[in-house]
């Protein structure tokens, strides 16, 4: 376990890494070394000072992979300012939402992401802005909001640019920072981020330095990740899987980070091939977009050995040819949630290709993990399944502003109740069998939905498959299949029906079929199955009229 705050970290990585690449743009043709990135971190944390931003401020980020994000997360650290980070799909209400309930009194944004305007939705929220001297907003709305920071070349009223802050770095001293810097204890708040929003309002997951400290370090542990390697990040640095299994990471043995911007499944392959990188991230649907690529063997991958696959369930024919395709032979499974910042498990890199593909791996390093029967709480036999529960160091402080959220996920003992049914094997190894509210119960029996997409993963037409259950007059449930076909395919609804047939359990055969280009998804990769079942009523009303 590690005691130092994330500041500290990268200042004892610069030391020991110092001439390594440490952040690497390919396409912006951008590259700092650890010791460059270190000095640009420091100078951006006494901007930030000079704008009168706090110890324990909330400072708020809307934007995409932009290189001032990944400067961003390590300046406030250093200046102990907590980093809130916002969904690129956010739109007005959600923005309103999440600064109101934040209590952020900066925003840092980008112009505008695919087509909408970020300053012009900041605009509606906060008009007084327009009107406002820059730091001096006085907002009916959000009255904690002062500071706007813009990210690109136009000025806008009420607003600092990014050169504002690099400039203002002049009136804070280098003293003044290392001051602050040692008034911050690994225990402090350092990051919110807001969970995805699947169900219900976002709450404000508070992790702390030594939250994403360690689990970064557990996580490179477990890949095998060292100051040789070269990790390609095209998740979002807003989601855990992007600032802490990405960069933190990283940042924890000295790796490069080759971020991109925004994921696009050619651009990534293209950055891997030109980089070098020995390490890619991703979910399902990123890797299988990367597959699928109609010039696929045109990028030379070659060099890639590691990397996570995490995010959402990881179809097993996918893994499958993750290692063979990519050839990313130690590629791993991490899985976990932001309320635990976010690994929990994880399989390692000299797991038998079988628990690879099978299993979500075992707890990390100075992690407990339990499987407990979801109504009485005790603890089951191995082999059973239950709900996972899990303890450590990794476990958030809590939902800001929000203790009895906080009360129902963590129990008095220190046990964060994730909500996932998984069965723990004799050797320690997770599977994850679903979700406690998503599992179908159809006539009395129970439906694991991660159990039917399994299994038609394996039909050679199906590119992707997410089941669902629906109401049903005689059986309280029924199970439908959402199902996305490869380039070329056809296939029918009695298709499918029929090769479930006398493979799987009749009353696990979906009575509902339907095909689809895309799923409704949040913008870090997790399918929203809630949506889906909205989709699914809409669907079926209309086949029953």
């Amino acid at each position: 376990m590690l005691h130092v705050t994330i500041g500290q970290l990268l200042e004892q990585t610069a030391r020991v890494s110092g001439d390594k690449e440490a952040v690497v743009y390919h396409d912006l043709g951008l590259r700092y070394t650890y010791r460059e990135f270190e000095k640009l971190c420091r100078e951006v944390a006494r901007g930030f000072m000079s704008l009168g931003i706090e110890q324990g401020d909330h400072m708020a980020i809307w934007a995409t992979n932009k290189p001032e994000w990944l400067i961003s997360q390590f300046s406030t650290a250093k200046m102990g300012g907590v980093l809130v980070t916002v969904n690129t799909n956010y739109r007005r209400s959600e923005l309103e939402y999440l600064l109101q309930q934040s209590d952020a009194t900066t925003i840092i944004l980008m112009e505008e992401y695919r087509g909408h305007s970020f300053i012009e939705t900041l605009y509606e929220v906060v008009p007084e802005l327009r009107e406002s001297k820059p730091g001096q907003l006085q907002s009916k709305r959000l009255p904690k909001l002062k500071n706007v920071i813009v990210l690109g070349e136009n000025r806008y009223p009420g607003t600092y640019s990014w050169d504002d802050v690099l400039k203002g770095k002049a009136d804070v001293t280098e003293e003044m920072l290392d001051e602050r810097m040692s008034n911050q204890s690994p225990s402090d708040v350092i990051n919110m981020q807001y969970t995805s929003g699947t169900t219900g309002f976002p709450k404000g997951v508070m992790l702390t330095h030594s939250n994403l400290v360690n689990n970064g370090v557990n996580i490179a542990a477990c890949m095998k990740l060292t100051n040789e390697d070269r990790l390609c990040i095209p998740v979002p640095f807003f989601h855990c899987f992007g600032c802490v299994l990405g960069t933190m990471a990283c940042v924890s043995v000295g790796a490069t980070m080759v971020p991109l911007e925004e994921f696009n499944p050619s651009d990534v392959l293209r950055t891997v091939a030109a980089e070098k990188c020995t390490a890619l991230h991703g979910v399902p649907t990123m890797f299988i977009a990367e597959l699928n690529l109609d010039d696929f063997d045109s990028y030379d991958v070659s060099t890639l050995r590691t990397g996570i696959m995490a995010g959402s369930n990881c179809p097993i024919e996918v893994m499958k040819n993750v290692v063979e395709k990519l050839g990313m032979s130690e590629i791993t499974i991490t899985y976990g949630q932001t309320e635990s910042s976010p690994g929990i498990t994880m399989t390692r890199t000299d797991d038998p290709i079988e628990l690879r593909v099978s299993s979500v791996g075992r707890a990390l390093p100075n992690v407990e993990v339990k499987i407990v029967d979801p109504i009485t709480g005790e603890e089951v036999p191995s082999g059973e399944q239950g709900e996972l529960c899990t303890r450590g160091y990794h476990v958030m402080k809590g939902y800001y502003k929000n203790p009895e959220a906080t009360q129902e996920a963590i129990d008095h003992e220190g046990w964060l109740h994730t909500g996932d049914l998984a069965v723990m094997d004799e050797n320690g190894y997770c599977k994850i069998t679903g979700r406690l509210k998503d599992m179908i119960i159809r006539g009395g029996e129970n439906v694991y939905p991660r159990e039917v997409e399994e299994f038609l993963y394996q039909h050679p037409a199906i590119l992707d498959v997410q089941v669902v259950g629906v109401p049903d007059k005689k059986y309280g449930e029924a199970v439908m299949a959402w199902i996305i076909l490869k380039e070329g395919e056809t296939l029918t609804e009695e298709e499918v029906k029929e090769y479930c047939k006398g493979q799987i359990s009749h009353f696990k055969i979906p009575r509902y079929v339907q095909f689809t280009k895309q799923y409704p998804m949040t913008a870090s990769g997790k399918i929203q199955k809630f949506k889906l079942k909205e989709q699914s009523l809409d669907v079926i009303s209309e086949s029953t009229k």
